[in-house]
């Protein structure tokens, strides 16, 4: 599966303000497939299948979930976005594997709002822990990650796999400049610091995430994931879904952040109106 440039609607006024439902929704239907060569790298690397019993941390609304279910893994997600998983549940429901539309998906898919929820059914620990959310492009924005690992830790069997995900390099990842336009808009604005600005990845994150976890690294691997839009339009509704642009939100207004967003694409549009950024993910694989 690789990124599709698909044409979605217009809303009236592209400026309007957007509900937590219109975003998940927005996150789903544009930008999550671009991490789709990230996970399906990491699945073939470990041979996820039948044999898999995978919990996912910060699962948004769950293509992770539907390609490892897909191969026959049993999946766990865990997000705290309500709207986001609703479509993961809509999503699994009625997406490809042994127990879609037959009444039987509970048993293969399960979905839970906290970690402390996701207890493994039927007692049989994961053999599989992951956060694929990508760290790396925003000062702080691995925090909350060592802690959310130490409490799913304890659900996986020992010796179990974790795998972490990060932004590559800046100069491997088109997108950096796009992104730095919420640092520049809340500098600028002289908003309180938040300490989540954007920030060039480092060599070390994911490394500095897992020490913090008492994880043992045991390999990793860089995979390209072009973020490939059908317009600017498009570009910026995934990008704003990411949350990445929150605080810039606050400290100017949408209108504005949506408006010099579209300006910073304009270096990636391509002649017949597409927007494409070659970038670089990165994944740290770990066991317990």
């Amino acid at each position: 599966m690789t990124p599709t440039l698909v044409r979605h609607h217009r809303y009236a006024d592209s400026f309007a303000q957007v509900d937590a439902g219109t975003r998940a929704r927005d996150w789903a239907e544009i930008q999550e497939r671009m991490l789709a060569p990230l996970y399906e790298a990491v699945y073939e690397r470990l041979e996820v299948g039948a044999g898999t019993r995978m919990l996912s941390l910060g699962c948004g609304s769950g293509l992770a979930l539907l390609i490892a279910a897909s191969r026959g893994a049993r999946v766990t997600g865990v997000d705290a976005d309500h709207d986001r998983l609703a479509l993961a549940r809509e999503r699994l429901a009625s997406g490809p594997g042994p127990d879609a539309g037959r009444g039987r998906t509970e048993r293969r898919a399960r979905l839970a709002d906290s970690i402390g929820a996701a207890a493994p059914d039927g007692g049989a620990p994961y053999n599989l822990l992951t956060a694929f959310q990508p760290i790396g492009c925003a000062a702080g924005d691995s925090e909350g990650l060592a802690p959310a690992l130490a409490s799913a830790v304890p659900l996986a069997a020992r010796g179990a796999t974790v795998v972490l995900a990060g932004w590559g390099p800046p100069e491997r990842c088109a997108t950096a400049p796009v992104l730095r336009v919420a640092a520049r808009l809340t500098e600028s604005a002289r908003a309180p610091r938040s300490g989540h600005g954007w920030r060039p990845a480092l060599r070390d994150d994911l490394e500095e995430v897992a020490a913090r976890a008492g994880l043992k690294p045991d390999g990793s691997g860089r995979v390209s994931c072009p973020f490939g839009y059908a317009d600017v339009d498009s570009a910026v509704r995934g990008l704003l879904s990411t949350g990445l642009f929150d605080t810039a939100i606050r400290a100017t207004d949408r209108t504005q952040v949506e408006k010099e967003v579209a300006e910073a694409l304009h270096p990636h549009l391509r002649p017949d109106g597409t927007v494409w950024m070659p970038n670089v993910f990165r994944y740290l694989v770990c066991v317990t």
